[in-house]
């Protein structure tokens, strides 16, 4: 792999928590830090352990049939990249699984980081057989074909819910782990990481000073200013 710009941001960002990018995120007055809610882990376990996923989106758009737009060409898993993170969208509160283990199987094999599913998903313990990570709003048994279509792929998609107005754009960077997921902008990356040093830095000085007596907000005032 050579190293590129967007190579060398996602090596960056693999030793900070979705914690850690919203904290710098915050500080560009970016709205909620990038946290897109109700995305949690299911796969290779639900809500526990290290698992952590980072990488640049590659977007993949489901509509109802009804939608004038025609049904994208191929599919849409053969065209992964390597390294990317699948974010696939499909309309809020469908009861059909967008998602399933054989698309796993493609994305593992083709060097995705994993993928989120803006939906439901299925074939769980297939998923956690094989180690793929999954992140998700929640699972579900029946496939998507009788309801949706894909329609487009590295586009702009929305996040699927009425507690956020939230764009994904192709490109841009999805850190997924046990505390939820974010998505950092790719133009607002270079500017995020510095930040998220140097609150590390300042967060772990405190903690070492709390930990030997020193109180929250003298901490806070002497380390993080």
């Amino acid at each position: 792999m050579t190293n590129t710009k967007e190579d060398l941001v996602v090596k960056a960002l693999q030793q900070y928590t979705t914690c850690d990018v919203s904290d710098a995120l915050v500080k560009l007055k970016h709205r909620n830090g990038g946290f897109l809610s109700g995305l949690t882990m299911w796969s290779p376990h639900r809500q526990e352990g290290a698992t952590k996923i980072v990488g640049p989106a590659y977007t993949v758009q489901y509509v109802p049939l009804s939608d004038p737009r025609p049904q994208y060409p191929t599919h849409y898993i053969d065209d992964v990249p390597k390294g990317s993170v699948l974010f696939v969208s499909a309309p809020a509160k469908t009861p059909n699984a967008i998602y399933g283990g054989l698309m796993s199987t493609r994305a593992k094999a083709l060097g995705a980081a994993g993928s989120v599913i803006d939906g439901r998903f299925r074939d769980v313990q297939e998923q956690r057989d094989m180690g793929y990570p999954i992140f998700a709003r929640d699972v579900g048994t029946a496939p998507p074909a009788e309801l949706l279509k894909v329609v487009a792929v590295n586009v702009p998609v929305k996040l699927q819910t009425d507690e956020q107005d939230m764009t994904i754009n192709p490109g841009d960077y999805i850190i997924a782990d046990i505390n939820g997921v974010v998505v950092l902008p790719k133009d607002l990356a270079e500017q995020a990481l510095p930040l998220m040093a140097k609150h590390v830095e300042a967060d772990t000085k405190m903690q070492v000073a709390m930990e030997g007596g020193m109180g929250f907000a003298e901490a806070s005032k002497k380390f993080r200013g």
